[in-house]
């Protein structure tokens, strides 16, 4: 199986980008459910609906929930790309189609969507709110969970660029977690199912990504709401969407969340899970927060009439204006930018840096710089 043509083949093309609401996904709910089984089950603190979709009539129950995080879209766009898959009448979807009943939550927090945000409209993050269910959407996920009863629990979020796959200088562009049960962190059946599914699930990624797969702390809160789903004895997996270089807009990001899925229930469906698969888990390197947008290297300055050698570092802010996602470059660390990594890097080998303001790199400031060799830095980037 072609994954990477699969993945062509189903792509969803009227979805695209960070900025992903509700308006964008509707009229692609409503399409599918004019077969499938399509419900609202509430709504959010702003009065958006909730939607449900049910697809499928296998017996092993798959619940999946996207965008919990308001400004986390890119499982969600890898969600539709998959549902595309189911509806593509091939006899792989026919097959997956009779073995799993799929139960998902495509866009859990509309109203943090549709500000870009985190949390919800109440500022709650909705993945810490597993055990006091004091808002809205929380209580609408645990009531879908006990009412479904799933069998696996997919937990689909994105992670920021900071995150590198250990100190090897590879983005994490996908991470994976099988969220622990306790504070001691043991490995009971339950968790063994997810572990051996993530272990088999990153064997197909290192094909695509090889070096680029994170495993994300295991460190037990029973207020996250995979910890949670693993305490109550239902194999819980975590997706993160990371970075892959140059793919700001995580289009390339979407392709491999589609392959984890379509190979997670692959796997799945063939009864080809890899077993005593706890060695490969734990060989998947950790998430380490080690990279920045920009590093740039041997910046002279001249401070306070001495001139001396520095580094300094950029990172994206993503702000929302006029419903579009600016990418704006602001001045984060100073200083000697040990075990730190750039998406970007660029090496001045001792040029003097000036600017219209300070004359020095300031943290906080935009990165707008020159450098004396007459080369302009305009939001990040060497201006041609």
């Amino acid at each position: 199986m072609n994954l990477e043509q699969l993945f062509e083949e189903n792509k969803e093309q009227t979805i695209s980008g960070r900025y992903l609401t509700l308006d964008a996904v509707e009229p692609l709910l409503k399409e599918l459910g004019k077969k499938w089984d399509l419900s609202i089950i509430g709504k959010s603190v702003l009065g958006e609906p909730v939607y449900k979709l049910q697809i499928g009539a296998g017996k092993i129950k798959i619940f999946l929930w996207s965008q919990m995080h308001g400004n986390e879209s890119t499982t969600t766009k890898g969600l539709f790309d998959f549902f595309n898959l189911l509806e593509s009448k091939t006899e792989f979807a026919n097959r997956l189609l009779g073995t799993f009943t799929f139960c998902a939550l495509p866009m859990l927090n509309p109203d943090g969507a549709r500000l870009y945000t985190r949390e919800n409209a109440n500022k709650v993050d909705l993945n810490r709110d597993s055990q006091d269910l004091t808002q809205p959407e929380s209580k609408l996920l645990r009531e879908t969970f006990e009412s479904f009863q799933p069998d696996y629990c997919y937990n689909l979020h994105d992670q920021r660029t900071i995150f590198g796959v250990d100190m090897t200088g590879e983005p994490a562009t996908m991470s994976f977690l099988a969220p622990s049960y306790n504070e001691e962190r043991e490995v009971n059946t339950s968790r063994l199912k997810a572990i051996e599914l993530i272990a088999g699930i990153n064997s197909a990624l290192q094909k695509f990504i090889p070096g680029k797969v994170g495993r994300f702390d295991d460190s037990f809160n029973i207020n996250c709401i995979g910890d949670t789903f693993q305490y109550l004895g239902v194999p819980t997996l975590l997706f993160e969407a990371g970075h892959f270089p140059g793919d700001y807009n995580r289009e390339a990001t979407r392709k491999f969340v589609f392959i984890a899925l379509v190979e997670s229930f692959k796997l799945l469906s063939e009864n080809d899970i890899v077993l005593n698969g706890i060695e490969d888990y734990l060989n998947i390197p950790q998430n380490k927060q080690s990279f920045y947008d920009f590093i740039y290297k041997n910046i002279k300055i001249n401070y306070d009439g001495i001139e001396k050698i520095t580094n300094f570092a950029a990172q994206y802010k993503e702000e929302l204006v006029d419903g579009k996602i600016d990418f704006n470059a602001y001045i984060v660390e100073i200083g000697e930018l040990e075990n730190r990594f750039g998406h970007f890097s660029y090496d001045a080998k001792g040029a003097k840096y000036s600017d219209q303001e300070d004359g020095i790199p300031q943290l906080n400031k935009k990165a707008h710089f020159c450098l004396e060799n007459n080369i302009k830095f305009v939001n990040g980037l060497i201006k041609k």
